[in-house]
């Protein structure tokens, strides 16, 4: 009897039954919600993401993992199942879901005044407002420390003037967490985005990641009350922290990408009829599957590993970097092999393939690029830093 690849290992005995249940309700919205329209929301290069967004927060998942403030409260193996459901069905979903939870809502959650958590938490839990998240700048991005962003203070309020780039959520968020060189280092401001000078310009022509708002932002003499600086961040240990957060998130959705093409895969060849049987049953072909659910189901466990290592004493950032590093590199990889086995048909979009292989490589990019984690990792095996 044919295996799916995550069975192989009989994973699921490694979950809670809580755990089970939120996978389950995350894979029965995507099946309904999302595969339907999918194809045709990336083909067009639209999403109705407040409309999404406000039905993802009616089935808890945003900001799932942090606690109060409306917020489900879940432990990061749940949540890491939540963006592996939501990326089997499109990477721009997980993103949309991962910027708003683990970026925007959790940098006002961990380093925010309860006044911020207040007015924001809430409504960002239930879907009501969406948040973006500035830090990535045109000429900064592996090196947010360059940032040319400025806030200056004129008597109590901050005026802040630059700009931010491949910002997600940007154009349809209401509500910015931007980061900016200050005199007392980088600090984060919460930006409501109808405040005067503040511009967010949809990028367009995208070939990767289009079902998901993508964004720049200008901020052209902001001015701001002194409410809106996040108090407790200082220099650049708030924006990584945030980041790290959404890593996580990355290192258990790009799975679900590589899952959905792995067994579009199994799927295709079992059926795909060469040579008076199907390409599934010759051997080039079994050793492409076989590889392909091994890289899976150990992309797998080490997302569990550290899953569990964040819900018990904490997880250190060489590990979140040993994560992404090898969880997107596997996922991209599958996608492209899965690719070949589908032939012509994998470039249509009458299959997910060639979408998730083009989504993933903006995931391989983004949050940290494969050569900054590269560093990450050699830095924790030498204690040697090799940034420059």
């Amino acid at each position: 009897m044919p295996q799916r690849p995550l069975a192989l290992l009989d994973l699921d005995s490694m979950l809670t039954d809580e755990q089970r249940m939120i996978r389950d309700t995350v894979r029965q919205y995507v099946d309904a919600r999302i595969r339907p329209e999918i194809a045709d929301w990336f083909e067009r290069g639209q999403v109705p993401a407040r409309e999404l967004a406000r039905e993802m927060g009616g089935i808890g998942l945003l900001g799932m993992h942090l606690e109060g403030y409306e917020c489900a409260g879940t432990d990061a193996i749940s949540y890491g199942l939540a963006c592996l459901e939501l990326e089997a069905g499109d990477s721009g979903l997980r993103s949309l879901v991962s910027v708003q939870g683990s970026l925007a809502m959790f940098a006002i959650h961990h380093w925010g005044s309860e006044e911020q958590k207040q007015e924001w938490l809430p409504r960002m839990a239930r879907g009501e407002a969406l948040g973006c998240f500035g830090l990535t700048e045109p000429d900064f991005g592996s090196n947010p420390a360059g940032m040319r962003t400025v806030a200056r203070r004129d008597g109590d309020d901050w005026v802040l003037n630059g700009t931010k780039m491949w910002i997600t959520n940007g154009s349809v968020a209401d509500v910015a967490v931007v980061w900016a060189q200050t005199d007392e280092g980088i600090r984060g401001f919460v930006v409501p985005t109808d405040t005067a000078g503040f511009t967010a310009n949809t990028i367009h022509r995208k070939l990767s990641l289009r079902a998901s708002v993508t964004s720049e932002l200008v901020l052209d003499r902001v001015r701001l009350p002194a409410s809106a600086l996040l108090p407790l961040a200082r220099g650049l240990r708030g924006p990584l922290s945030c980041l790290n957060e959404a890593r996580f998130g990355i290192i258990w959705g790009v799975l679900g990408a590589a899952r959905d093409c792995l067994e579009t895969a199994i799927d295709y060849s079992t059926s795909r009829v060469q040579f008076d049987k199907p390409i599934a049953g010759y051997q080039l072909t079994q050793r492409k599957l076989a590889e392909m659910a091994v890289a899976l189901d150990t992309g797998w466990l080490l997302a569990h590993r550290i899953g569990s290592l964040k819900d018990g004493h904490g997880v250190r950032p060489e590990q979140i970097s040993m994560g992404k590093f090898n969880n997107a590199r596997m996922a991209l990889e599958i996608a492209r092999e899965s690719r070949s086995l589908l032939g012509a048909n994998g470039v249509t979009l009458e299959y997910p393939v060639i979408r998730h292989s083009n989504n993933l490589e903006s995931v391989f990019t983004y949050e940290g690029t494969h050569e900054m984690h590269t560093l990450v990792i050699g830095e924790a095996l030498t204690g040697l830093p090799a940034y420059r």
